[in-house]
């Protein structure tokens, strides 16, 4: 991606414009305040420094610029956020390897979303006039409410092999787009017709609230009993969640998704409070609509029946949330229940009851291992399971808890598993920035003494030149600190936080933000600059005496007497200046 277009959209986005579409902002000691969206928290805890662009909450440590915080808030990806707040900002993104069809893909995308609000429009309309009479005596015995029928935009297809393609037709619209955006259908004699007949309709959105795609339901007799949109270029059932785009604002502030199979479950959950539902749209649930999830809540509730099938899918979907690192729950229903009959017979205080009785995602994996498994397999699925975790630290987490549930000792599930052993490290591992929490970075001994030199160019980067002059990277220990080292110099006067990874960032704005509570002046700057100063030059002799060393025991195993004597003198002397310098 061009970082100009990327600068280019930052400076027209106002951060604290977009935070306010989600936050109550107010003014404190010139930046703005407000709860942070992304944990369970009522106090104004998150930061928004309006002149430099980014945001921080003291709590949780989530920090960025105005395309992190969309993303986040959102749970897109870089790119999406991107594109989505430069079309906010009328501004034309290129890429960095131009695509010779992109205006043309663009201009294909906006068609078929277009039709799809064609269509819902459609839908809606027949839904309310005497051809969706069926359907809307279906909705009323299944006790929808018309506040939940036009927040998720229900509609009916009539039983019309052309009744959606005729009105498309009168739009204008080519009947072969309507095919490619997965809202008819081509027989193989060439012959077009709609995908939707004599369906219930449930539109599918993406997070910006855009149709994408529909579900059906037939309510007279018919098979299959729910029919979905095909893929599209706008459309990848795997990657959405039915009600994701109304849900993820309670989620923000829950930290919870139930996460339930049926569209008439979700809009039940919705009907009787608990809004921050959503739904698989027909599968099993995938990577990337955890990822999703991920974005909004750090607890995923799976609302299954409680039925063998209903157990199989709750274990598959309890693994794949656990392997993300979110904490898991299971709610298993009655025999015989789903989550709408269970809500329209015994309300809320029948699905509260389930509720309290949840699993834990893991607790819910060991049993039901132990009951449907033969310990050969249990013990694959436990070796599967660990090894795909690449976090160590979650390794760390699930490995006792695991064994314990399983009825076995850790250190035969560390063996038997084939887990990592706890034994100390004796050097300085390397750092996987995926294994870091957002606005953290690792904290050994070295890790700390970088932070606490790397701050001090972070907050007053008209220093950079000078410390780069005096030879500023031998006062850091660790690859990331020389990394991120390496960008604030080549930046300046002004990082470019594009360039940046999570972490980095994070660290970064951490130390801006202190910045506004505590500002050096005067003598203090001096002393700061003379203490790494001095650090630099402690650490280059350092340097320079291994250096003798290594050249002194060369020349002892050559013979060299004459350069073994000058490397001894060297030597002399930088322990002389050590000892001065203490």
């Amino acid at each position: 991606m061009d970082r100009s277009a990327v600068e280019a959209v930052k400076a027209r986005i106002n951060i604290a414009d977009i935070v306010r579409r989600y936050v109550d902002l107010k003014p404190v000691s010139g930046r703005w305040m407000g709860a942070c969206p992304f944990h369970q928290e009522t106090k104004p805890s998150m930061s928004v420094n309006e002149e430099e662009g980014f945001f921080y909450c003291f709590g949780c440590q989530a920090s960025g610029d105005v395309i992190d915080f969309y993303q986040r808030i959102n749970g897109l990806e870089f790119v999406e956020a991107l594109e989505a707040l430069a079309l906010e900002a009328g501004i034309d993104i290129q890429h960095t390897a131009p695509d010779p069809q992109a205006a043309q893909k663009r201009q294909q995308k906006k068609l078929l979303l277009d039709m799809h609000d064609e269509s819902r429009d459609f839908f809606c309309n027949c839904l309310g006039h005497a051809v969706g009479e069926t359907a809307r005596q279906y909705l009323e015995r299944r006790g929808m409410t018309q506040e939940i029928i036009q927040a998720f935009q229900l509609g009916y297809s009539p039983d019309d092999w052309h009744g959606l393609d005729n009105f498309l037709r009168s739009k204008g619209r080519n009947p072969e787009d309507g095919v490619e955006a997965g809202l008819l259908s081509k027989n193989q004699k060439g012959n077009i017709y709609d995908r939707f007949r004599g369906r219930l309709i449930f539109p599918i959105k993406n997070l910006s609230g855009r149709v994408i795609a529909f579900g059906g339901r037939i309510i007279t007799d018919g098979e299959p009993k729910y029919l979905n949109s095909s893929d599209s270029p706008i459309y990848k059932k795997g990657e959405h969640l039915y009600g994701l785009d109304i849900a993820r604002q309670s989620m923000t502030r829950t930290r919870r998704a139930l996460l339930t199979e049926g569209y008439m479950d979700v809009l039940s959950l919705h009907q009787f409070g608990y809004t921050d539902a959503c739904g698989v749209l027909g599968t099993a649930l995938t990577k990337d609509q955890v990822k999703r999830l991920a974005g909004f809540c750090s607890r995923v509730d799976l609302v299954f029946d409680g039925d063998n099938a209903g157990r199989k899918a709750a274990l598959k979907s309890s693994r794949m949330i656990l392997l993300h690192g979110v904490a898991c729950r299971v709610v298993l229903l009655p025999d015989g229940e789903d989550v709408d009959s269970l809500l329209q017979a015994k309300g809320r205080d029948g699905f509260d009851q389930c509720l309290e009785q949840a699993s834990n995602g893991l607790d819910f994996c060991a049993s039901y291992l132990q009951s449907q498994f033969s310990p050969r397999e249990i013990m694959d699925w436990a070796r599967n399971f660990l090894s795909e975790l690449s976090d160590d630290s979650l390794r760390a987490y699930y490995l006792p808890r695991l064994a314990q549930g399983l009825g076995l000792a850790e250190t035969e599930m560390r063996m038997t598993a084939g887990a990592p052993s706890r034994t100390p490290q004796t050097h300085q591992p390397k750092v996987d920035a995926r294994s870091i929490q957002p606005g953290q970075m690792p904290l050994g001994k070295e890790d700390k003494d970088d932070r606490y030199f790397l701050k001090f160019p972070i907050q007053y980067p008209e220093y950079i030149p000078s410390l780069a002059q005096q030879g500023f990277e031998h006062v850091l220990s660790t690859d990331w600190a020389r990394a991120l080292w390496s960008k604030l110099y080549e930046d300046q006067p002004r990082v470019n936080m594009t360039r940046l990874n999570e972490n980095e960032k994070g660290f970064f704005i951490q130390c801006r933000e202190d910045l506004c509570h505590k500002t050096l002046t005067g003598e203090k700057i001096k002393q700061e600059w003379e203490h790494i100063c001095t650090r630099i030059e402690k650490n280059k002799c350092k340097l320079t005496k291994t250096r003798i060393k290594q050249a002194l025991h060369q020349a002892q195993q050559t013979g060299d007497m004459q350069r073994a004597n000058e490397c001894l003198q060297a030597l002399e002397e930088y322990i002389r200046r050590e000892n001065e310098q203490h």
